[in-house]
């Protein structure tokens, strides 16, 4: 079966053993909590906040999970690169890239505010560099590698000057 082909529960469960594999690799482990979290985050496919997380947990595996336990799992997983924390809206995506054998010291992560939707792009390493060099020398240095973008992806905004259009009311037009 070619990987354009593989059904989606073999792709999570890839994705979940690479994943094992990253924790291994760091020291520790990806116990049954933090696999159920991962799960949901890579299921779900778009930014969450840990309440949200938290109905879904217990909704789907009939167990209770309380506020402190869901930060502490989302915490762990943000810090092994296995989920990113969207800070501008406090809300958590998995990472794109588990497993992946490219280095993504830096990602920039396009967060459309209306659907939640979460692109993560790597950020090109000559860019980053320049970036950190220009910050160093203003007297900054990075506290993340990961650049967050407020935005509105394509289709929320083609949904929304479609409604517009319809209720007469476009201020504004693409040029």
């Amino acid at each position: 079966m070619s990987k354009q082909h593989e059904t989606y529960p073999k792709k999570l469960e890839k994705r979940l053993l690479k994943a094992e594999e990253q924790c291994r690799l760091n020291g520790s482990k990806l116990t049954l909590k933090r696999k159920q979290v991962l799960s949901i985050l890579l299921d779900v496919k778009k930014a969450i906040s840990a309440y949200e997380l938290i109905d879904i947990f217990e909704d789907k595996f009939q167990q209770n999970m309380p506020p402190m336990s869901a930060y502490r799992v989302l915490d762990y997983l943000v810090n092994l690169d296995l989920a990113h924390k969207i800070n501008v809206a406090n809300k958590f995506v998995a990472c794109a890239h588990i497993g992946c054998e490219n280095n993504h010291d830096v990602v920039q992560l396009l967060f459309c505010n209306q659907c939640q939707n979460v692109q993560e792009m790597p950020v090109n390493p000559s860019i980053a560099e320049s970036f950190t060099n220009e910050l160093e020398n203003s007297g900054f240095q990075l506290c993340s590698q990961q650049i967050e973008l407020n935005c509105i992806c394509n289709s929320c905004s083609d949904n929304h000057q479609q409604s517009q259009l319809q209720h007469g009311s476009l201020a504004f037009t693409k040029g």
